[in-house]
């Protein structure tokens, strides 16, 4: 049995196939092209498709065979994505995301069920995009997130 990774390196570089990683990385960059231009080029949301990349979700055959196609690589070496990954959270942008959640996530929810109700937001229906925006107090990062309100089921017996 082995223990889940507790370290970056171990959950952000997926040891099974770090190879490929590296070799579909390394394609991309050969082609200098943006993560935004490759997402474009495959028709996939360029957040989801860098995620991906860093082997952090699990990718559709489809889309592991326009991901080769754009970068000419073999199909065998993106199918590595097709594999449903470990996630992680150690790393500083990543820990501060999760500082966010922490600090703003109950101010959030008081808000979700105000305005929608007895409900939750989907992380499956979902869409997400990043963006830097130029200021000249220091530039500002914007994220937004999409997501379905999911009302709670009412079936059975109250309290369910």
């Amino acid at each position: 049995m082995s223990m889940t990774p507790m370290n970056n390196s171990d959950y952000l570089q997926r040891v099974k196939f770090a190879d490929e990683l590296v070799a579909i990385e390394s394609a991309k960059k050969a082609k200098g092209i943006t993560y935004e231009e490759l997402a474009d080029e495959i028709g996939v949301n360029k957040v989801w498709l860098t995620s991906a990349m860093k082997g952090q979700q699990y990718v559709p055959e489809e889309y592991c065979i326009k991901l080769a196609k754009a970068l000419d690589i073999p199909e065998e070496t993106a199918m590595c994505l097709n594999e449903h990954p470990y996630k992680g959270n150690t790393d500083p942008v990543l820990y501060r995301l999760h500082e966010v959640l922490d600090t703003y996530g109950p101010a959030i929810k008081e808000i979700l069920h105000e305005k929608g109700g007895n409900a939750i937001m989907s992380a499956i229906d979902f869409g997400i995009d990043v963006d830097i925006e130029k200021d000249p107090k220091g530039d500002r990062v914007i994220i937004t997130w999409n997501g379905k309100l999911l009302p709670y089921s009412k079936q059975g017996r109250y309290p369910w």
